[in-house]
């Protein structure tokens, strides 16, 4: 599986040249079940293949001026979910992503979301960088939220196939439908919704150009909120996704 897996690398670019997720790709569907369960032991084993990954996405960041919006989404989207794998890993076994946090002993660095351990062209980032210096800052669509997985019981789960640019579209659409359908994560009735955090958390990115966290989840759920329903917010379980 290591040599077809590095026989991936090979394949072409896309014309405007974005790099190809394919290894990623292998990596998700071989470590993550459809229920978004994520085997980091396998990841552990494997850890040459996805180091080799992040390189590719390390030595090419986006351009805005030859990349599609949805090559640029993909890769941001990918980069954030592998990256966080990697940070998961280097301090593996642990019971919760937050624990990393007070394991890292670096000046002024509180949570493991500000690590700045992320190479992207010659910058140094942090997992936040890439959530609210590029996706929130240059995209306007909050259905990001429901494909950003931050290693937790309680997010989205973690798709196991890599964003494309050709599928985009669709696999947003997949994540937030699936995510409401959850009744671990959202539990959705007519006349109530008990919704994640991550509907308050980042309530601005939901209310916007006459949007409404009802109308996202109107537009994505099979049951309906009435305009009178009551809303409120889940416990957010921070428990690893292992």
């Amino acid at each position: 599986m290591l040599f077809i897996l590095f026989n991936l690398s090979t394949e072409s670019w896309s014309q405007t040249g974005s790099p190809s997720h394919a290894i990623y790709d292998a990596l998700l569907k071989k470590h993550v079940s459809p229920e978004g369960r994520v085997n980091y032991k396998g990841f552990i084993k494997d850890s040459v293949v996805l180091n080799q990954y992040l390189t590719i996405i390390s030595k090419n960041a986006p351009n805005p001026t030859t990349w599609t919006k949805n090559e640029q989404m993909a890769y941001w989207i990918n980069a954030y979910n592998a990256f966080t794998i990697k940070l998961v890993i280097n301090y593996y076994p642990i019971a919760s992503i937050k624990d990393i946090g007070s394991k890292v002993q670096i000046p002024f660095v509180n949570t493991p979301w500000d690590i700045k351990f992320i190479r992207i062209g010659k910058e140094k980032m942090d997992l936040n960088n890439i959530e609210h210096g590029q996706l929130r800052k240059n995209f306007d669509d909050p259905r990001i939220h429901m494909a950003l997985v931050c290693a937790s019981k309680s997010c989205p789960i973690l798709l196991n196939e890599a964003y494309t640019a050709d599928k985009l579209n669709a696999q947003l659409n997949k994540q937030s439908s699936a995510y409401l359908a959850d009744s671990f994560r959202n539990k959705i009735t007519a006349d109530k919704g008990q919704l994640s955090l991550i509907f308050k958390w980042y309530s601005m990115d939901f209310n916007k150009k006459g949007a409404s966290v009802r109308s996202f989840i109107n537009n994505h759920s099979k049951v309906q909120l009435s305009n009178k329903a009551d809303i409120s917010y889940l416990e957010y379980d921070w428990g690893l996704n292992d």
